[in-house]
């Protein structure tokens, strides 16, 4: 596809340093991954808050560990799609180029991006409920609850569940990026769930310029400096294209 570039947004690529991806479901739904769960199978009986919750797991934790095993699979199965790939090449292009992410598939650290906040955790990652020690999601491919090796307790997944905070470390990680970065590309995401929204504001209050890539205008759209419309995998390979153009002319 080819984008409309004004002379303004060329101007600011180029002069940019620090870059920033704010992404969410949207660029993972072009590597086959859907938002939540599958359209099929009993798992569609179920509200998403009734499983993805620590009450829930407590409760029954052979089901919640099955689901988590369901959407495993899914995510093992899928691979980093043009959008993510294109991301991860930015970092030749660039001084320093930061992800921070609502999504927990991994993708963007697949795709080659070195520096990931993942605000709602890593499906690939679990860990004891008693004692916190990590496991990979190699260590586990049966689809009841395992426990620690070390005390045992209950494992469950890496992820953020509904009722609970976001990880501190990764979230200050992302609000510190907005806060420097110089271009904040927005990707597949409406970016109206807080507190992970607050990021996009951060970056836009300190003077980045806001690029929104969505396949259809958000709330978001009336706040951004810029909207390209197109899936990320058609829009970002687009604006690599153009850096190199750029850099190539610098020399």
């Amino acid at each position: 596809m080819a984008l409309d570039f004004t002379e303004h947004f060329i101007k600011h690529l180029k002069n940019a340093d620090r870059i920033m991806f704010f992404t969410g479901a949207g660029i993972s739904a072009e590597s086959g991954i859907p938002t939540f769960r599958g359209k099929d199978g009993i798992w569609n009986k179920l509200k998403p808050e009734e499983l993805a919750n620590f009450e829930a797991f407590m409760r029954n934790p052979d089901m919640v560990w099955e689901w988590y095993q369901y959407r495993r699979k899914i995510v093992n199965d899928a691979k980093p799609n043009k959008g993510h790939l294109a991301i991860a090449e930015m970092e030749n292009l660039f001084s320093e180029v930061t992800v921070v992410t609502q999504n927990v598939d991994n993708l963007h650290n697949r795709a080659g991006s070195s520096k990931v906040y993942e605000l709602h955790g890593n499906i690939e990652r679990n860990y004891c409920v008693d004692c916190k020690t990590f496991y990979s999601d190699k260590d586990w491919d049966y689809n009841k609850a395992p426990h620690c090796v070390n005390c045992g307790g209950l494992i469950r997944p890496d992820v953020v569940w509904f009722g609970e905070f976001l990880p501190e470390d990764q979230f200050m990680g992302g609000e510190k990026a907005a806060s420097l970065c110089d271009i904040c590309f927005v990707v597949g995401t409406s970016a109206v769930v807080y507190p992970a929204a607050y990021i996009p504001l951060t970056a836009k209050q300190s003077g980045a310029l806001i690029v929104e890539v969505n396949i259809e205008h958000t709330e978001l759209s009336r706040q951004a400096d810029y909207t390209f419309l197109g899936q990320s995998g058609d829009v970002l390979p687009e604006i690599v294209k153009k850096l190199k153009e750029l850099k190539k002319n610098d020399f």
